[in-house]
């Protein structure tokens, strides 16, 4: 069972381009967008195709985790209804300065914005969607 889960951890651009590819077209609820401003920790809880296997019809929960995220700024998301679903284009990213903006691209021009100082970010798969 566990060797279908996988665990992507990107540290640069190639990791994060994977990351994307793997995500892309993930199901998104609201309610599964959290930010630990605490603990600067972004997670996003996923439903994602297991593109990377060509098991076109296997269906995995992923966690998508980005670290050392200082800021969130996210733009034509309804906040008020947490059960909206979105869907997941694609994962890529904008240095500026010292700081790296993370951008994560939603269906209907939703986005979200991480601001971090380096990247750290994660795929991990949780369970397989029977």
């Amino acid at each position: 069972m566990n060797k279908y889960l996988a665990k992507i951890i990107a540290s640069d651009q190639e990791g994060l381009q994977m990351i994307s590819a793997c995500s892309s077209g993930a199901k998104v609820k609201i309610a599964d967008i959290k930010y630990l401003a605490s603990n600067k920790v972004f997670l996003l809880s996923i439903e994602r195709i297991k593109v990377e296997s060509n098991q076109e019809d296997k269906k995995i929960n992923s966690i998508c985790r980005f670290d050392f995220v200082d800021k969130v700024r996210s733009k034509n998301i309804d906040q008020s209804n947490q059960e909206i679903v979105l869907e997941l284009i694609g994962i890529d990213y904008l240095k500026n300065n010292d700081l790296y903006e993370i951008n994560l691209i939603f269906n209907n021009n939703a986005h979200i914005a991480l601001t971090t100082e380096t990247i750290e970010a994660r795929l991990e798969d949780q369970s397989e969607i029977k």
